[in-house]
C-alpha cells in the first residue's frame, strides 16, 4: 500500500472510525482541513473572513463577486455555490482571498473553532447567536471563540460588524486592537443601507463619509440588505471604489440554496432555502411577504441541525414560523422531548409528518396558483422539493 504524505482530517471524522484508527495506528502525518488551508493557501494572502451565526455564505458570495466585478480576481472558499461563479472555491490570481469563517470545531484533535486558523486581515462579523449546542455549552463559550479570532486581526486591518448586535458589543468590550466600522439599516451605524421601494427591488447605501449610491438588485429581505452592506464595506476597505461596489450588486445572481427559486409550475413558485435557525427562518418568511404581497407564503421544513434536535430552539421555532400561511413539518424520529408540544401554537396551519412522500402528497393537493413555496432544510429533505415539482408538473401542467 502507498502511504499518504499527509492525511487531512475533516471535523466529521471522530475516534472509533476505522480510517481514523488506522491513521493513528500507522503513525501517519495528519492535519485538519482549516490548518491545511492556512498553511498551503492563506499564508501569504490578504484574507477577508466572513463570520457570524447567519449570513456567512451569502455575504462571502457577495463580497467575492464585488471583488471579481472590480477586476481583482479573488480566491474564495465558501460553504455554498455563488451562482455568478458556479463553484464554491477557487485559488484566484490576486492577493485577496475570501473565506467563510465557521465557528464549528476544527477536528477531533483540535476543538478550537475552525476560523482561528485563518488569521484574517479584514474580518466581517454579521451577528452572534447561540448555536451549535452540541459543541458549545453557552453563549460565553461561543464569545470566547470569536474573541480568539478577533485577537488575530492586525492593528492595520479592518473589522466590520453589525451595529445592533448586543453579543458583538460584548465581544468588542472583551478587547479589540483593530479599527471597527459598524453597519446596519438605521442612521446610528457607520455604514447604512435602506430599500428604495416597498418590494425591495432598489437599495441605497451611505458610506461613513456621507457618500451615497443606489442600485437595483435581484435579492430581497432586510437580512440580505445588511449582508450586502457588509460586503460593500469590506470591498471598499480593500480598495474597491464605493459606487462600483454598490453597483456590482445589480449583477449579483444569488447563491444556490439561499432562497433560490428552483421552479415555477402552474404559477406556483418553489424555492430552496438553507434556513434552519429560528432567526433565519423568520427573516426568510418576512422577506417573501414583503416581496410578494397578496400571495400565500407556504413553508415546508425539515429540522436537521444538532441544536434543533437537542431542543434548544423549541421555545422560538413556532414564533419564527407564525407568519407563514401553511406549514408542513417533517418530524424526524430523533427529535427530543417537547418538540411536538412546542409547535402547538401554530394550530391548524401546521401539518406534521414522519414520511416524506405523505408530506409531498398532501402539499400537492393544497398548494394554489400564486403560492410562494419555500423548502427549508440544511440537508436533502428526502428530495421532497424535487418530488413536489415533478408531481405538480404531472398533475397541474407547466
Amino acid at each position: 500500500a502507498i502511504a499518504p504524505d499527509c492525511v487531512v482530517v475533516g471535523n466529521v471524522m471522530s475516534r472509533g472510525v476505522d480510517v481514523v484508527e488506522a491513521m493513528l495506528n500507522n503513525n501517519h502525518r495528519y492535519t485538519s482541513g482549516p490548518q491545511w488551508l492556512a498553511e498551503n493557501v492563506l499564508h501569504d494572502r490578504h484574507v477577508i473572513a466572513v463570520a457570524g451565526t447567519h449570513g456567512k455564505t451569502t455575504t462571502a458570495s457577495m463580497l467575492a463577486w464585488i471583488l471579481e466585478d472590480a477586476g481583482l480576481d479573488p480566491g474564495f472558499l465558501i460553504g455554498g455555490i455563488p451562482i455568478n461563479f458556479g463553484t464554491s472555491a477557487r485559488f484566484g490570481k490576486s492577493r485577496f482571498f475570501v473565506v467563510e469563517a465557521d465557528e464549528y470545531d476544527t477536528a477531533f484533535f483540535d476543538k478550537r473553532a475552525k476560523f482561528v486558523h485563518y488569521r484574517p486581515r479584514t474580518l466581517i462579523i454579521n451577528n452572534i447567536e447561540f448555536d451549535h449546542a452540541d459543541i458549545y455549552k453557552d453563549m460565553d463559550a461561543i464569545l470566547w471563540q470569536f474573541h480568539q479570532l478577533m485577537r488575530m486581526v492586525p492593528a492595520d486591518g479592518n473589522i466590520i460588524t453589525y451595529g445592533h448586535d448586543e453579543n458583538i458589543k460584548k465581544l468588542i468590550e472583551m478587547g479589540c486592537w483593530t479599527p471597527v466600522q459598524t453597519f446596519g439599516s438605521s442612521d446610528d451605524t457607520d455604514w447604512v443601507a435602506r430599500f428604495g421601494d416597498n418590494v425591495e427591488r432598489h437599495i441605497g447605501v451611505r458610506s461613513p463619509s456621507g457618500a451615497a449610491a443606489e442600485t437595483r438588485w435581484r435579492m430581497g429581505g432586510v437580512h440580505n440588505l445588511e449582508n450586502a452592506l457588509a460586503a460593500v464595506a469590506a470591498a471598499v476597505s480593500v480598495g474597491v471604489p464605493f459606487e462600483r461596489a454598490v453597483e456590482a450588486m445589480s449583477r449579483f445572481e444569488g447563491v444556490k440554496r439561499r432562497m433560490e427559486r428552483t421552479a415555477t409550475v402552474a404559477n406556483i413558485a418553489i424555492y430552496d432555502d438553507f434556513a434552519h435557525h429560528p432567526t433565519a427562518i423568520q427573516k426568510s418568511i418576512a422577506s417573501m411577504r414583503r416581496r410578494y404581497p397578496g400571495h400565500r407564503v407556504v413553508v415546508a421544513m425539515e429540522p436537521r441541525s444538532n441544536t434543533m434536535k437537542l431542543g434548544v430552539h423549541n421555545d422560538s421555532l413556532a414564533n419564527s414560523l407564525k407568519d407563514a400561511d401553511l406549514i408542513w413539518m417533517y418530524r424526524p424520529n430523533n427529535m427530543g422531548d417537547g418538540f411536538d408540544a412546542s409547535l402547538e401554537a401554530l394550530g391548524s396551519k401546521l401539518s406534521l409528518h414522519r414520511d416524506y412522500d405523505q408530506l409531498v402528497s398532501e402539499m400537492s393537493r393544497k398548494v394554489l396558483s400564486g403560492d410562494q413555496v419555500i423548502f427549508m432544510s440544511n440537508g436533502g429533505f428526502g428530495s421532497a422539493r424535487q418530488t413536489l415539482t415533478a408531481l405538480l408538473q404531472r398533475t397541474r401542467g407547466p
